[in-house]
């Protein structure tokens, strides 16, 4: 058995390590019927002062002024966008656009991208996303009746659920919505490669198109890009650069529970504020609990008549958890903060 765990160690490691060379976003694309804006906010942990320099922030996102919001992302292929937006203006509907991107794919490998399209369509919304089998986990998106949540290289299922959340939840324009859905992921490690960095992201960005705004010049457009070992959290500075232009109110306090896994036969959640994790499962559900920190790995045995860890103590950092059950077998990971 002990072999078998540090085989397992290892291999999350060598995923860990294999991930980290993949680009990857987590976004919202919206729009409102009512006002006929549209939008777009995301952030990511690429260093773009590093390896794209010269790019725009945004580059991800382009808004057609009284028509719609398209990201384009995962492994980001420009010639992709481009036939996106095409689409978009030829008059197609969202779910074409999705359909005409995996079909003519510009290096035939539509596995690897990730796409949420948000249209006004004769003035109601019209929504759809993509999310390549082959996109790094975790990886999902989320369609609501006005607006598409993507990612990839998530630390946990949670992140788009708590974008979601914050962006319903948030009453007026849109960006102010948008605003909070970036805070609903403003968590260390919520793009799981800057968990090392103490930050969600690298750099973030949100943007909101008037129906009478010129195309590539949208009406609110704030950015900002910090660089690898900075451990300056992006969604907090661009909080401080919206707050300046708009009085939303978008800060959003830790929930007091929140359940990370739940199916037939296992739940696991966070309580307290990330300060404990409880873990529930049938009778004979064996957890354990691998921490890999500085090339030293630590595991903690949660035998089935134990079922809450106290990680206040436990060093930050990524944890890997891995549940048996007869011949059932069920792994995720957290971040202790």
């Amino acid at each position: 058995m002990k072999y078998f765990i540090n085989y397992y160690i290892l291999i999350l490691s060598a995923l860990v390590c294999f991930n980290a060379q993949a680009q990857d976003t987590y976004s919202i694309v919206a729009v409102d019927p009512q006002t006929g804006e549209v939008g777009s906010a995301g952030a990511s942990c690429v260093d773009l002062n590093q390896f794209f320099p010269n790019s725009p922030d945004d580059f991800i996102a382009v808004l057609h002024p009284g028509l719609g919001a398209i990201n384009t992302q995962a492994a980001y292929n420009p010639v992709n966008q481009n036939l996106a937006s095409d689409r978009a203006l030829q008059g197609d509907s969202a779910d074409a656009i999705i359909l005409n991107l995996l079909a003519n794919d510009a290096e035939f490998n539509s596995r690897i991208r990730q796409y949420g399209v948000a249209l006004l369509k004769e003035g109601g919304p019209d929504i759809a996303a993509h999310t390549g089998i082959n996109c790094y986990d975790e990886k999902y998106h989320i369609i609501g009746e006005t607006y598409s949540i993507q990612g990839n290289i998530l630390i946990d299922s949670n992140v788009l659920d708590s974008m979601e959340a914050a962006f319903l939840r948030t009453e007026g324009s849109l960006s102010c919505k948008l605003m909070a859905a970036l805070q609903g992921a403003n968590r260390i490690g919520a793009d799981s490669r800057c968990a090392s960095n103490n930050t969600s992201s690298l750099f973030g960005y949100l943007k909101v198109a008037q129906p009478d705004d010129v195309f590539g010049d949208p009406s609110f457009l704030i950015s900002l890009r910090t660089s690898n070992g900075d451990q300056i959290e992006p969604i907090d500075s661009l909080q401080i650069l919206f707050d300046e232009l708009d009085g939303c109110d978008t800060v959003v306090d830790n929930p007091v529970s929140i359940v990370l896994v739940q199916d037939e036969w296992v739940t696991f959640s966070y309580q307290n504020d990330y300060q404990k994790i409880v873990f529930n499962g049938p009778e004979g559900t064996y957890f354990q609990v691998f921490h890999n920190a500085g090339g030293s790995g630590l595991s903690f045995d949660l035998f089935p008549d134990f079922n809450e860890l106290d990680i206040s103590d436990f060093p930050t950092g990524i944890y890997y958890v891995l549940a048996t059950h007869e011949d059932k077998t069920w792994a995720t990971k957290f971040l202790k903060h």
